[in-house]
């Protein structure tokens, strides 16, 4: 008999294992136990049911892509292949998908999302973007062949062909259904696109699962294009609708509101221009009344307006001096006409002008005192008009 080491045993039953194509892509339903997320990324896990145990390991790359948040006691349907660990010697279930088992797991998961989704914000109606009132691109996710492009375009037609439709290709159910959407919903914001429409028809629930994906609420969350979810579907409301900022019934509903009226739009635009020209009008007065003001300012600093205003200063000066030179003139000249008025009193002229006559002999001296006069003597009368010679008769003393 011959002698075997342990991992020539161990390799001869791996063979054995690669050999059987059953177990090459199997399902296998259980209850999850014995969970361990490793630092690694790997999910280490146990399946069991009433006849039995099974180990199972989900690699990295597969756990990445895992929708579903894993615990004790869930119970699943794991696809992937049995193969046999060398080293240890033990078979196990290599995992590449899982789902959880039954209708009301999959509710459950799902309200478990939207719970999350709930607490993180994304649903918070202060992060809705309003659709623009005028959209001239308008994006659109959809299927190429399905009705939803075609009511689209015919919506759009009747209230304006001039808005442009953008479409991006996308599946709208099934396997990667989720990842096309994605990349149609980032493609059109990079386009520039005013705003996104994500429709499909009505349809299933496992159909319309492809709009409760956590990764494309994310995607529309934190799209910068306003995103108008238009799903057909029964009264329960996808995450799409839920996070989108604008939920409409229909593809149809979707285009009304974002397609805007022709009519409309040139009505608008003749009334706003209407109040441009009047703003623009406004603001020019308002700015020729500033620059009439920076103007005066400008002329009343100017070297110019200060030697006006000096001139003027200098001249109301003069003038005032002027006034008090004539008041001083005049008081001047009054105190003068009184002064010759006190002379004229005092002057002999004046008192000759009355009568009396200055009397002088024949050498022009005064004559004041009779006594200095005898008969004979010959006298000068000085009267205002001329002079009269005279000879004295007679002297006669006054008692």
């Amino acid at each position: 008999m011959n002698v075997y080491t342990v991992g020539q045993i161990n390799a001869y039953i791996k063979n054995m294992f690669t050999q059987d194509y059953l177990l090459h892509s199997v399902i296998v339903s259980g209850e999850v136990s014995n969970l361990k997320f490793h630092s690694s990324g790997h999910i280490y896990f146990t399946l069991k049911d009433d006849s039995g145990i099974l180990s199972a390991v989900m690699f990295r790359s597969n756990a990445a892509r895992l929708r579903q948040k894993l615990s004790d006691g869930d119970r699943i349907e794991a696809c992937g292949s049995v193969n046999i660990y060398e080293r240890s010697g033990s078979y196990q279930l290599y995992v590449t998908s899982i789902k959880k088992a039954g209708e009301g797991a999959e509710k459950e998961e799902l309200e478990r999302l939207k719970q999350k989704l709930s607490e993180m914000g994304v649903f918070d109606p202060m992060y809705k973007k309003p659709v623009p009132k005028y959209s001239f691109r308008i994006g659109v996710v959809t299927s190429p062949t399905g009705s939803v492009i075609h009511d689209i375009r015919q919506v759009a037609g009747r209230r304006n062909p001039g808005v442009e439709i953008v479409l991006h290709p996308a599946k709208v159910q099934g396997e990667g259904a989720s990842d096309t959407i994605i990349a149609g919903i980032r493609a059109l914001e990079k386009e520039g696109v005013d705003v996104i429409i994500v429709g499909r028809g009505g349809g299933s629930d496992e159909d319309l699962s492809a709009f409760n994906d956590e990764a494309l609420a994310m995607a529309i969350f934190n799209c910068a294009v306003p995103i108008v979810s238009a799903v057909g579907h029964g009264d329960d409301e996808s995450i799409t609708d839920m996070v989108a900022d604008v939920h409409v019934p229909t593809p149809s509903a979707a285009a009304e509101i974002t397609v805007f009226l022709y009519d409309d739009f040139v009505r608008d635009v003749n009334m706003r221009t209407m109040m441009l020209e009047r703003m623009m009008t406004k603001h020019i007065d308002d700015k020729r009344g500033a620059l009439r003001q920076r103007a005066l300012r400008m002329e009343a600093l100017s070297p110019a307006s200060k030697i006006r205003l000096q001139r003027a200063l200098y001249q109301n000066k003069a003038q005032k001096l002027e006034d008090l030179m004539n008041r001083k003139l005049d008081v001047a000249k009054h105190k003068v006409l009184i002064y010759i008025e006190k002379y004229k009193a005092l002057s002999p002229l004046e008192k000759i002008g009355h009568g009396f006559a200055a009397v002088t002999d024949d050498n022009g001296l005064k004559v004041t005192d009779i006594t200095t006069v005898n008969p004979g003597d010959n006298l000068r009368l000085i009267m205002r008009e001329g002079v009269i010679r005279a000879t004295a008769t007679g002297i006669e003393k006054r008692e």
